[in-house]
């Protein structure tokens, strides 16, 4: 069965009587090129197992399943279960789990499922839950190696932005404490069905077996980032002061210790100074 067909897609759909959905983000992949692609680079052998999010119709599960020792994939979508019973029939190595991907306990997941086992997440990911699906991922401090995904191309760009640099956010270094981000390549918007107003991008994050810098509370050091990030035409002293709630006074004093330059915004900042700085109020 060929799912990146339009033909089959629309035949497949009008026999269940499916509609896209605006508010779950659905754009199914028409690009025959691009799942093979994403799983190839998703996984290494047939000893890796994966946990798939937003399967669609099964384009990118057909092709992660032929690759991978299992496949567990989580759909929200009811009426997308009969569709991808008739789709994925060929593999025994699928399981479809109708769960809220916010709301699954990874964890459980993966000792029910893949005890042992070495495991990736693979994604496209709709675009409205991108950034909150792969914070879960990464806070949750998974046992896996890696998320590779498919994102908006905006979003691809900051998350794999240099720390440090203009282009980089709060996102940013939240990836990038956690995991080593790689661009791998680009997906344009005639790719998909409907297609989308933006063009995507398709990243891997390799995810560390320790984050990149220590911190003495994970918790306060997202918060200074966020509270760095708040006004990023702001200097230090008024976003960290604002955030932290700590006197400018004070916030000058500890840039002026932790040989950081008073005038510096968030932007400017490596992760090892925003660990300086999360530090040094506890």
């Amino acid at each position: 069965m060929q799912l990146s067909n339009i033909g089959t897609v629309k035949e497949i759909l009008t026999r269940y009587g499916f509609s896209f959905s605006k508010s779950l983000g659905q754009n199914f992949l028409i690009n025959p090129s691009v799942c093979p692609k994403m799983a190839e680079m998703s996984i290494k052998d047939n000893t890796v197992s994966v946990i798939e999010i937003g399967p669609g119709i099964g384009v990118l599960t057909c092709e992660l399943a032929k690759r991978a020792k299992k496949v567990v994939a989580i759909e929200l979508d009811k009426r997308l279960l009969p569709v991808l019973n008739e789709t994925l029939a060929d593999f025994d190595n699928v399981k479809v789990v109708n769960q809220d991907v916010l709301k699954t306990d990874f964890h459980q997941l993966i000792r029910e499922e893949f005890p042992g086992e070495d495991v990736v997440v693979c994604a496209n990911l709709p675009y409205y839950i991108t950034s909150p699906v792969i914070m879960k991922l990464l806070e949750n401090h998974l046992p896996i190696q890696s998320i590779t995904v498919m994102v908006q191309k905006e979003t691809a760009q900051r998350m794999c932005a240099e720390v440090g640099s203009r282009v980089s956010g709060a996102v940013t270094v939240a990836v990038n404490y956690y995991a080593e981000p790689e661009w791998l390549f680009g997906v344009s918007a005639g790719s998909f069905m409907p297609a989308p107003k933006v063009d995507s991008a398709v990243i891997r994050l390799n995810v560390r077996q320790k984050p990149a810098v220590t911190v003495k509370n994970e918790k306060h050091f997202f918060l200074t980032v966020k509270s760095a990030f708040a006004q990023r035409r702001k200097t230090l002293p008024n976003t960290l002061s604002s955030g932290l709630s700590v006197p400018k006074a004070e916030i000058i004093q500890m840039l002026n210790e932790l040989s950081i330059p008073e005038n510096y915004r968030a932007e400017q900042l490596s992760l090892e100074q925003f660990a300086e700085i999360s530090n040094y109020f506890l």
